[in-house]
């Protein structure tokens, strides 16, 4: 017990004096160890690499999650170390709202058919935007807090105690500069000239007891020293870590480009392929047939190839079959124009016989046809050809 009284009055004592040495040399009174400029620089850039990863953090997660109450959710489910509930998406949950209008409506119906088409095309945009969500997640946000949460405690732990160890520094040094400037006016001449009598007779005791604070004092310098030095080379060797932390801050960066291009690449192909649908949706409307009424499966594509009524494919007569006929690519000929090559940059499954499979990396040639859709090309690869979308493919010069 009587320790940790005197640990604790020592502790109070130390914190005390550091406080008082803040003080004055915030008022300027006392006299400041600066850092050396390189470890001053680094301390900067730390200090702008941390305020910016927060707001940048800070700024992803409302764009990712615009709900506040939902962000808490997820910010207190992370502190207790639980796994977050999965949340339907926005689309997702209004898809599921048209598909029970629908039902109410009649599936049958021109209303109800295409309510089923656009709520399934809103749930497949929910999905990629699940996806978008949870990849972010793990590549870019995680790497972010780990930062903040683990590397930038650590490194302002060992400030704090640089700053301390500066604080005892600058405390020994002016000790040592009063028991100095105390022995020198102790050793001084006596001036008899004083009007009060004095004792201007120093003992010998007096005088080795003033020797002995002086070297006190600079033993006490000298491990001050010695433990500021020692603590501003670990703080050194910390704050150089920052450059490594911007190489892996870019690396996560570059995957939160790739998530967002390819759920907006998804986004776009199914917002094509939805526009499809309803203006097959509306040319089935406007024919005689009674049973053009509804709306085809969104699952299967339409494999009609090129779209309007300038399209020498498009005009088919009425009398024909009800099942849309499938176009030989491989025995269709049309005038080619702006052929080229071209680098696939997302793998891509084809919805019909019309479409052409992609693989990621690999060099395919593309064409166009007259009064073909601008966001579809034509693909070749060896024998095989098809239609392509254009959001897909990286066209080489």
């Amino acid at each position: 017990m009587d320790f940790n009284v005197k640990k604790l009055a020592s502790g109070a004592g130390v914190f005390f004096t550091r406080a008082v040495q803040f003080t004055e040399e915030k008022l300027g009174q006392a006299e400041k160890t600066e850092l050396d400029p390189h470890l001053e620089n680094l301390i900067t850039r730390a200090d702008c690499t941390k305020n910016w990863t927060e707001k940048i953090l800070r700024q992803t997660e409302v764009l990712l999650q615009p709900n506040p109450s939902a962000r808490i959710e997820e910010f207190i489910y992370d502190k207790l170390d639980k796994k977050l509930p999965s949340r339907t998406t926005n689309p997702e949950l209004l898809g599921q709202y048209m598909l029970e209008a629908a039902n109410e409506f009649g599936p049958g119906t021109p209303y109800g058919s295409t309510l089923i088409t656009v709520g399934e095309y809103q749930k497949r945009l929910g999905g990629a935007e699940r996806e978008l969500l949870q990849t972010s997640a793990a590549t870019f946000l995680t790497p972010l807090r780990n930062f903040l949460e683990g590397d930038w405690r650590t490194i302002s732990k060992e400030r704090r105690l640089l700053e301390n160890r500066r604080l005892d520094l600058d405390i020994c040094k002016a000790r040592l500069k009063k028991a100095k400037q105390a022995e020198a006016k102790a050793a001084a001449a006596p001036d008899f000239q004083e009007t009060r009598p004095r004792n201007y007779v120093l003992s010998a005791s007096a005088s080795a007891l003033l020797s002995e604070e002086v070297d006190k004092a600079e033993h006490e310098l000298r491990v001050a020293q010695t433990e500021f030095d020692r603590q501003a080379e670990v703080t050194r060797l910390l704050l150089e870590g920052i450059g490594s932390t911007h190489l892996n801050h870019l690396r996560c960066l570059q995957d939160f480009a790739e998530a967002q291009a390819t759920y907006y690449a998804q986004c776009h192909h199914y917002m094509q392929d939805l526009q499809r649908e309803l203006n097959k949706c509306a040319n089935s409307v406007s024919t005689p047939h009674p049973t053009a009424a509804v709306c085809p499966d969104p699952d299967h594509l339409s494999s009609a190839f090129l779209s309007g009524p300038s399209s020498p494919v498009a005009t088919v007569s009425s009398s024909s079959s009800q099942k849309p006929s499938k176009l030989d690519m491989e025995q269709t000929h049309f005038p080619v124009t702006g052929s080229r090559k071209a680098k696939v940059l997302y793998d891509y499954d084809a919805h019909d016989a019309s479409e052409l499979s992609l693989l990621a990396d690999e060099l395919i040639t593309v064409y166009t046809v007259p009064g073909m859709d601008p966001d579809w090309l034509i693909g070749e690869r060896g024998n095989q050809k098809g239609k392509v979308p254009v959001t897909y493919l990286e066209l080489l010069s």
